[in-house]
């Protein structure tokens, strides 16, 4: 087995020499950018990972990485976790998969139920639920694979 290297990012937001913080959108074009690179020196991975907090940029890394397909073409792209427990897996399913259409087979994603429950809140979801939303949300992700319906590699981590 030869060694794979790979990066991730959560595009997070940092300051330019004079202070200042770079604004959300260059933050997610600089992430395209390390990508290209990335698939032009043939690392093997490239992951975009999704928080919604101020100090990411990438809430939506399924649309970032539809970009980054665009401009590559060896790279293998995923996320740097999927936060499964606040979204809704068939959506997830759908997105991947279109995805994995873009990009010729180079889609992977990565599902977690998150280190950080800030979603939570924020798409109205009641915070009391959190250990009970990940194993639905990860059956019903295993029925979509097994359906034939699953993008590229399905890797299920506990964050």
């Amino acid at each position: 087995m030869a060694l794979e290297l790979g990066l991730d990012t959560f595009g997070d937001v940092t300051a330019r020499a004079d202070g200042s913080l770079l604004p959300y959108d260059e933050v997610i074009r600089n992430v395209i950018e390390q990508a290209v690179l990335a698939d032009e020196l043939g690392l093997t991975f490239f992951g975009v990972g999704e928080h919604h907090r101020e100090d990411f940029a990438v809430t939506a890394p399924e649309v970032v990485l539809a970009a980054i397909a665009a401009h590559t073409r060896q790279i293998r792209l995923g996320t740097a976790v999927t936060v499964l427990s606040s979204d809704d897996p068939i959506r997830v399913y759908e997105r991947f998969a279109t995805l994995d259409a873009i990009s010729e087979g180079r889609a992977e994603v990565i599902l977690g139920r998150g280190s950080f429950t800030e979603s939570f809140p924020l798409f109205g979801l009641d915070l009391a639920q959190y250990e009970s939303c990940s194993p639905r949300s990860s059956s019903c992700s295993r029925r979509c694979a097994a359906k034939g319906r699953s993008p590229g590699a399905v890797r299920s981590v506990r964050r």
